[in-house]
This record gives C-alpha cells, sequence and structure tokens, in this order.
C-alpha cells in the first residue's frame, strides 16, 4: 500500500502494510506470515535472508527496503515510502 495511504488503526491484510503489494503479500505469506500482527517484533534483515534461502537466490536489495519499512511503522514509525532505507540499507549491509 502506498505508505500515504496506510492506517495504523486498520491492519487486517498484508497489502495494509506501507510499500506492500500482492507480489509482497505473497512472498511473507510463503514465509508463514498471514496477517500484518504476525510480523510484529520482525527482523527485516532475518526476513530478507529467509526470503533468499527459501526461493533458493538472492533477493533484489530493495526487498529488504520494503521489509525494513514494514519493521519500523509496526514499531510505531510513520510509513515512509521503501527507498526512504535504501541508504540505511547501503550503511548496514554493504554486502548486497
Amino acid at each position: 500500500m502506498n505508505p500515504r495511504r496506510c492506517n495504523r488503526h486498520q491492519l487486517e491484510q498484508l497489502t495494509d502494510l506501507p510499500n506492500v503489494g500482492l507480489a509482497m503479500a505473497a512472498a511473507l505469506q510463503s514465509l508463514g506470515y498471514q496477517a500484518p500482527a504476525d510480523l510484529d517484533g520482525c527482523d527485516a534483515f532475518l526476513l530478507y535472508q529467509s526470503l533468499s534461502q527459501q526461493r533458493g537466490c538472492r533477493q533484489d536489495p530493495c526487498v529488504l527496503d520494503v521489509l525494513l519499512s514494514i519493521q519500523r511503522f509496526l514499531a510505531g514509525e510513520q510509513p515512509q515510502p521503501w527507498w526512504a532505507y535504501s541508504q540505511e540499507r547501503r550503511r548496514r549491509y554493504p554486502q548486497l
């Protein structure tokens, strides 16, 4: 969902999370997450690694940006577009 449209008080489906569309929702479901509450307290990098392992190849680093946006939103931060986390991801995970 577009971060500007996210409503923290109406999180029923994975697509209600910032930057999550149908493809990302399907990826998260493939890891066993069915609802936004299931991701509360998640570690974006561990999710990224799990997804890469499950799919048998390194995922695009922008996937980690989306996962960071989800992690931060669920921790109470304002929703941000995924690219707001790109610089942090490059700094924290230069190997990607």
